[in-house]
């Protein structure tokens, strides 16, 4: 037999016992964990069921993690974190601002409109109730005199939003 043909089949016999070098281990959840690396360290001994036999063994636990960490102190020149972002604070009180600002100049906006509504509407009523002729020009553009009914829905409109316009803004 060729001795290089020995060495490939000896190798082949020996690359099953090789994927046999594997960690066994049952995790925290209660399931069965197969690896070729060694379990984390979290893993208590008592559940790593099978390891190789080989050089490797399960690595220590760094000093660092084995140290408490209420141990460990910042140092005094580093910055202390509050939780919150000053900038970011700062932002939001400028937006809240501007925000309110915004609904200010829009509620004095509508209580303009309500008030000019309210002024032209008196005064319209004034006109119908003070029994003159009311004319209005139609969609050809030709004058036409309101009857006592076109006059009397008029002034139930106008009444309408002299109730809605004319009281205080509450």
């Amino acid at each position: 037999m060729n001795p290089i043909r020995a060495t490939l089949i000896g190798l082949a016999c020996a690359l099953p016992a090789l994927c046999l070098a594997q960690w066994q281990w049952i995790d925290k959840d209660g399931r069965k964990v197969f690896s070729d690396q060694s379990p984390p360290a979290d893993v208590p001994a008592k559940n790593i069921i099978r390891q190789p036999s080989g050089g490797k063994s399960r690595p220590a636990e760094p000093v660092e993690a084995a140290a408490p960490a209420a141990t460990v102190k910042p140092a005094a020149s580093a910055p202390k974190v509050s939780g919150k972002d000053k900038e970011l604070q700062d932002k939001k009180k400028l937006a809240d601002a501007a925000d309110a600002e915004k609904k200010k100049a829009q509620e004095e906006e509508h209580a303009k409109m309500r008030a000019d509504n309210c002024e032209r509407a008196k005064g319209s009523k004034a006109s119908f109730d003070s029994g003159v002729r009311i004319t209005r020009t139609n969609a050809k553009g030709e004058r036409e005199i309101l009857d006592d009914a076109q006059r009397a829905a008029e002034t139930r409109r106008l009444e309408k939003i002299i109730a809605s316009d004319c009281k205080p803004a509450q």
